[in-house]
């Protein structure tokens, strides 16, 4: 026999998600989906928002308390990534848009640049070529012709 009521969905972790909104001793707002983890503790499991008292903001997919799954994480420094995440960190494929507007379009290993990617620099030229965190050896720069 299941409490599941029908409409119910089940997150990552087979459990009906509740909704909540709850802001933390130090500022910082979550709004979204929670549900109980192993220990009993509720934890952000799920989709939601959460906005640090500092202006960080990210929306998207939670698991047991941590960023992952697809979501955007905005910084109030103008810089925002787009793209996957996995235990709080970007990995996976993504975007991030640096505060001067430059991007970086391709593969993440925890928050680190990895593997065949496209850099877009503040003049709109377009360079690709393979990342290693702050490396780009081999970088080709696109030319319309």
């Amino acid at each position: 026999m299941s409490d599941k009521k029908e409409g119910d969905s089940l997150n990552r972790n087979g459990k009906v998600p509740v909704k909540v909104c709850y802001i933390f001793p130090n500022g910082d707002k979550y709004e979204g989906e929670c549900s109980r983890s192993e220990c009993g503790a509720m934890v952000r499991s799920g989709t939601g928002k959460h906005t640090s008292a500092s202006g960080v903001v990210y929306s998207g997919e939670w698991n047991e308390d941590k960023m992952h799954g697809r979501g955007i994480l905005q910084h109030p420094s103008g810089a925002l990534y787009k793209g996957e995440f996995k235990d709080n960190m970007y990995h996976g494929t993504g975007i991030y848009t640096f505060p001067d507007r430059t991007v970086y379009k391709g593969h993440f290993h925890k928050n680190r640049l990895d593997g065949d990617g496209i850099f877009i620099d503040s003049q709109g030229r377009i360079w690709t070529g393979e990342f290693h965190s702050k490396a780009a050896l081999g970088l080709k720069m696109q030319h319309d012709i």
